[in-house]
């Protein structure tokens, strides 16, 4: 191995070393037995992204709307708790928030299926401390997800 190919090893992150190697890590989402694409399959970050986006932008709305009043130093506090309470009677109930419908989105419970309320109340936590949702695994699902017991899928 000559330096450029030890560089871009490094620049491409370990998967792709390992993969350039000969390792087979198979597609995202196949060991919860998902399919590789369409309905079912594991969504990609930018739809995730682009979900909580717009259900923080609603949450950051009806905070400064409804209960703030315009207070700007107030409206993020009172933002987290409506989009706490919003995630967790959405995901609990119909399985999706207005930003993941919006997005064509939906999350799921491993074993069930149908994401319970208590299993909502923990992943909706996790998310609002944001870095269990900015750690991973090869699936692609967040902490947040893994201690869940929950994948979001494309509709």
């Amino acid at each position: 191995m000559d330096n450029r190919q030890a560089m871009g090893s490094w620049l491409s992150g370990p998967r792709a070393a390992m993969e350039d190697a000969g390792a087979d890590f198979g597609y995202r989402g196949e060991q919860l037995g998902l399919p590789e694409e369409g309905p079912n399959s594991i969504a990609r970050p930018g739809r995730r992204l682009g979900a909580i986006a717009v259900d923080w932008g609603l949450s950051v709305l009806i905070a400064y709307g409804l209960i703030t009043d315009g207070y700007g130093p107030a409206t993020s506090n009172w933002a987290l708790g409506v989009f706490f309470v919003m995630s967790v009677l959405t995901v609990g109930t119909i399985g999706f928030t207005p930003g993941k419908r919006l997005f064509r989105i939906r999350v799921v419970a491993l074993e069930t299926g149908a994401v319970d309320p208590l299993r909502s109340v923990l992943r909706t936590f996790l998310l609002c401390l944001a870095i269990p949702a900015l750690i991973w695994d090869r699936d692609g699902r967040g902490l947040h997800d893994r201690l869940a017991k929950t994948v979001e899928v494309r509709v």
